[in-house]
């Protein structure tokens, strides 16, 4: 019987030590390269991993898990347990979020960014639209407004854009579809080659990607101000993944959300500052639209495109004028200071 007990004892102790031993590893799909758009991924997993003394990691991976598109579906499916995707990529999958999309919705700012997208983010429809996929709403990656690059003459009037290919997601493929350009979605990392074959005349993209996937590189002309919205990619989490996490550990990612954005914010601003001077060392053209194309533009894709939105996301049983709603009282109050 001791030597039973012996053994039992020796088993239990060193089932213990194992189950002490075992950490979080935690797997997170993005694509491209490490850059501006993936600091706060990357800022995140540094912040989990000091919280936890290394007992929950996240291992950050460039492509190596699943092609941009089909983020979202590993997720569902827990080949993963992070994941950051874009809308616009799949928009019937993630209709709510496409409110952020929206051509035109006046945001100037990536602090203005984030404020939009915590409130919609943090709407039930958003949640419950989101479980479906059995993710759940982590962070925003914040970006400014897009603008074109291209080859040859600026396409800097509506005239010029007619007939014009880009390569554009979302509700900025859609404006430019209303005054007569073709957008086409090709994944970020595939734009550089569209571009180069010829597939897409021009190509809309913030700042850090027109950089880090070298469309910048076989640029022209940029236009400075067409500003016509921008693209919405949330970081998710799997549900089942994340309830799985010890309270600790959920403690550690969610406090550590703020810090990420934060970082990502600081990192973001200073690729901003030396904007003006990437376009003169590359020998690109700076291209101010006039006010009075602006104003068409804006005529033209802004109100059809949004009312449009509503009618659709309403007739599917979201309440879209809800979501609209939100995106400009949260842009009041965070212009007011409150």
């Amino acid at each position: 019987m001791n030597k039973i007990l012996g053994k039992a004892a020796v088993a239990a102790l060193a089932f213990g030590f194992a189950s002490e031993a075992v950490a979080t590893e935690w797997n997170a799909s993005v694509w491209g390269k490490r850059r501006a758009f993936t600091e706060h991924v990357e800022k995140l997993a540094e912040l989990v991993a000091e919280k936890t003394n290394g007992e929950f990691t996240i291992n950050v991976s460039y492509g190596g898990l699943s092609k941009p598109k089909e983020n979202l579906d590993g997720i569902s499916i827990g080949a993963f347990e992070m994941a950051q995707f874009c809308a616009g990529y799949h928009r019937d999958k993630n209709r709510v979020v496409t409110v952020l999309e929206l051509p035109f919705l006046g945001v100037n700012n990536l602090e203005e960014e984030v404020a939009v997208s915590a409130a919609v983010y943090a709407h039930p429809a958003a949640a419950e639209e989101m479980a479906q996929w059995n993710a759940k709403l982590l962070m925003t990656s914040p970006m400014p407004q897009y603008n074109l690059v291209g080859t040859g003459e600026p396409r800097d009037t509506l005239a010029k854009m007619d007939g014009m290919r880009v390569r554009a997601t979302g509700g900025i493929g859609q404006a430019f579809s209303a005054v007569g350009g073709v957008p086409t979605s090709v994944p970020a990392p595939e734009a550089y080659q569209a571009m180069e074959s010829g597939v897409v005349d021009t190509v809309a993209f913030a700042q850090h990607a027109h950089l880090s996937f070298g469309t910048i590189n076989r640029a022209d002309w940029w236009t400075a101000n067409l500003n016509p919205g921008t693209v919405n990619c949330p970081v998710v989490v799997n549900i089942d993944a994340y309830d799985a996490l010890s309270d600790a550990e959920r403690d550690a990612l969610d406090s550590s959300v703020d810090e990420a954005i934060e970082h990502y914010l600081a990192n973001y601003g200073k690729l901003l500052e030396k904007w003006d001077s990437v376009l003169a060392e590359k020998g690109v053209e700076k291209v101010m639209i006039s006010e009075e194309e602006l104003a068409k533009f804006r005529a033209t894709a802004a109100d059809p495109i949004r009312e449009k939105w509503i009618a659709d996301m309403t007739a599917q049983g979201l309440p879209g004028q809800e979501l609209y709603d939100l995106v400009m009282t949260t842009l009041e109050k965070t212009r007011s200071g409150n």
